[in-house]
Formats: structure tokens, C-alpha cells, sequence
């Protein structure tokens, strides 16, 4: 970690060396993978301590739902504004800026009293993420070396890696607390994005020295395509994950409850099956760039979407050893389908990639939260069994993806 910063801190310069710029951009690749890593382990947090919340407060599934839909849309809703304003202004240190944000959120939750101090904190944490994911996704475009899709999956495994991490994290520090105690353990966490700050101010430096070398002239937009068929692929895509981040929304916050009312199993043992899912969704989103690179954006969109459906049918009717293995493939398919989602879309508008970037995760984090909100209100009146079987056809919408266009 020591030797990545330093190399952040020298000065971007262009070296005839292909080894040496290869091992620059490797460092930033590292730094900025993450700080991702960090960013979403402190937001998978919030959700993997909700039945520590819902003994607390008495809160509903309807409730745990609000939760959930006001943390992602603060971190939805700002993201394409602050791509479109970084896109015209760059912003290098925003980076260490939104880690900030989310270090305050998390100590407001440490010490919330009511379902409303819940709200703003996870309001908090949220913001950071908002101004997060923008920049840093335009940081690993500039570090990739003409590989986009693998530079996106290495920033993106790190969040995927993060969001598994939290929920293990959660379990041995915070659920095996007694009582009122549990609550209080969040704290602790807030030296994860400190040190996030640290890491984030060594890429702001880097990238404030790349952004004052020359660059290519940008392109204005995406070749063979018009405006009509840029938006029409654009709508195609936010139908696509819908149906993937919806499908995501019913595992990461109702899963864990899924598991304890079907087998009985208690809270920790939950939080370390949702980790096995994480798990899988971290090792999807490391092979789907490359693989992306290699056969295409829109080929591995449609196999990744649409070829989960026989795992996601098959789920709510198996025994709880198979419910774990099945929960591997879901994982790893839907996951393969975000970075090439990511680059397509960037190729697809050039010349705004924190725009696009920040409209991605947006969507990304406004559709899971839209998703968590109306899965939390149903299994209120239905039951939570009957999510998972609404859930599970979600991914014949994977079909839509023969409709894109090729970049």
C-alpha cells in the first residue's frame, strides 16, 4: 500500500517505457479499486445490520425499506449532476471529499436515536457515495491503457468485494454485540474511510497532474449512431437493469430475512450466506470486463442477464444446501453485466464520461433502492417468500439486449 501511494504522489509524466507506465497505471488501478472496495464495504453495512435496526426500533419491512430507498436515491439522484459538472470541471480532490461525507454518516448512525437520525445518516453516507463514483470511474478510464472493460472491472471488483466484506464485517462486529450495544460498533468503522481519505487524496493528486498533460482531441459522438438510437440504447439499458439491480435489491436487503424465516437459521449464519453471495457477485464482476473486451460489450450483457433465469427460477424451491450453491452462478452471471453496462454506455456517449458514468450508478443505486422499497412493502402484506418468487422472473428481460445496437 505504501509503495502504491508513493507511486500515485510522482508526477504522471509520459515515459517511453510501455513496463513503466504499465506499473503506473497498475498503481492507480490498485488505489482506486480500493478506495471502491472501502466506499462500499461502509454502504453494505447499512443493510447487513437492519435486523440489529429492526430490533432497535421496531422498524416494519416497509420501514427498512425507506431506509434503504433514501440512502441509494441521495446516492443516485446526484451522481449524473455531479458527472455533468465534473465533466466541464474536473475535480480531482471530490474523491477524498465524498469519503468524508460517508465517515459522517457513519458516526451519526453509531448514535441515532430515532427512525429520522437513522434517515439522515444513511442520507450521509449516501452523498459520499454520489460524489464518489463518478470521478472515480472516469480515474479508472484514464489509468486503463485502451482496456476499458478490465479497468472497469478492477474498479468495480473492489466495490463488489467491499459489499461482501461488509455484511462478514458486520457479523462479528456489530450483530455479536448485546443488546443497545450493537448499534454503537458502527463507529469503529469510520477508520475504514479515513484511511479511504488517505488512499483518495494520493489519486486526486495524480489525476490533477494527469489532467494538465495534453490530451487526444474528444470525439463527438458515438460513430454510425445518431441521437435517436443513442437514446433508444440508453432506455434499453435502464430496462436491463432494472431488472438486474431489482433482482440484486430482493437478495442484498431481504435475503438474510428469506433465510432465517424458510430455515430457521440464526442472524450470523445469514450474514455469512449473503457473504458467500457477495462473494460470487465480486468474482462476476472481475471476469465480465475482460470478458467483455474480448467478445464484445453486448454479447456478455444478454449471456449475463438473460442466462441467469434457470438459477433464479430454481431458487425459491430449493433446500437450504442448495440455496447457497445457487446463490453462486446468480452472482456471478449478474454481476458480469455491470462493467460491460458501464462501457457500452461510455462508448456510446464519448466525451462524457462522468455523465454517463454517474447516470450508470445513479440508476444503479436509484433502481436498487426503488426496488428495496417496493420488495419491503410487498413482503409486508405477502409475504417474504412471495418476493422471491415474483423476483425470480425478473431476468427474462435479458431478452431486450438482441435490440442494441453495436458501438
Amino acid at each position: 500500500m505504501s509503495q502504491a501511494l508513493q507511486r500515485l504522489s510522482q508526477p504522471a509524466a509520459p515515459s517511453p517505457s510501455v513496463a513503466r507506465a504499465g506499473q503506473a497505471v497498475t498503481a492507480v488501478l490498485f488505489a482506486i479499486s480500493f478506495s471502491h472496495l472501502v466506499n462500499d464495504m461502509l454502504q453494505s453495512l447499512i443493510p447487513a445490520i437492519y435486523p440489529v435496526l429492526k430490533a432497535r426500533f421496531s422498524l416494519s419491512f416497509g420501514q427498512i425499506g425507506a431506509i434503504t430507498l433514501v440512502n441509494q436515491l441521495t446516492a443516485s439522484v446526484l451522481q449524473p449532476v455531479v458527472g455533468h459538472v465534473t465533466d466541464r470541471r474536473p475535480m480531482p480532490y471530490s474523491l477524498a471529499a465524498g469519503m468524508g461525507f460517508t465517515m459522517g454518516g457513519l458516526l451519526l448512525l453509531s448514535r441515532a436515536e430515532n427512525f429520522l437520525a437513522l434517515l439522515f445518516a444513511v442520507a450521509a453516507v449516501g452523498v459520499g457515495s454520489s460524489i464518489f463514483h463518478p470521478e472515480s470511474s472516469r480515474v479508472a478510464r484514464l489509468a486503463s491503457g485502451g482496456r476499458h472493460g478490465m479497468a472497469q472491472s478492477v474498479f468495480q471488483v473492489g466495490g463488489n468485494a467491499g459489499s461482501a466484506l461488509g455484511p462478514l464485517l458486520a457479523a462479528f462486529v456489530v450483530t455479536s454485540r448485546d443488546g443497545g450495544n450493537a448499534q454503537g460498533e458502527v463507529a469503529w468503522f469510520a477508520i475504514a474511510a479515513l484511511l479511504g481519505m488517505v488512499v483518495l487524496g494520493s489519486v486526486g493528486t495524480w489525476y490533477a497532474r494527469r489532467l494538465r498533460m495534453p490530451s487526444p482531441r474528444r470525439a463527438a459522438a458515438a460513430a454510425g449512431l445518431g441521437d435517436g438510437r443513442v437514446a433508444g440504447a440508453l432506455a434499453l439499458l435502464t430496462v436491463l437493469m432494472l431488472s438486474k439491480f431489482f433482482y440484486t435489491a430482493s437478495i442484498g436487503n431481504y435475503y438474510t430475512f428469506f433465510l432465517i424465516s424458510r430455515f430457521h437459521v440464526p442472524v450470523q449464519t445469514a450474514q455469512l450466506c449473503l457473504f458467500l453471495f457477495m462473494a460470487s457477485f465480486a468474482a462476476g464482476t472481475l471476469l465480465g470486463g475482460p470478458i467483455g473486451d474480448r467478445i464484445g460489450r453486448k454479447r456478455i450483457i444478454w449471456v449475463s442477464i438473460l442466462g441467469v433465469l434457470p438459477f433464479t427460477l430454481a431458487l425459491p424451491h430449493l433446500g437450504f444446501v442448495g440455496t447457497l450453491l445457487d446463490t453462486i452462478p446468480i452472482g456471478l452471471l449478474l454481476a458480469s453485466a455491470f462493467p460491460a453496462i458501464v462501457v457500452y454506455a461510455q462508448e456510446l456517449v464519448p466525451g462524457r464520461i462522468g455523465t454517463v458514468s454517474g447516470l450508470m450508478f445513479g440508476l444503479a443505486f436509484g433502481l436498487g433502492g426503488l426496488g428495496a422499497a417496493g420488495l419491503g412493502e410487498l413482503a409486508d402484506r405477502t409475504s417474504i417468500f412471495l418476493v422471491f418468487d415474483l423476483c425470480s422472473v425478473l431476468p427474462v428481460l435479458g431478452m431486450l439486449a438482441v435490440f442494441l445496437p453495436r458501438t
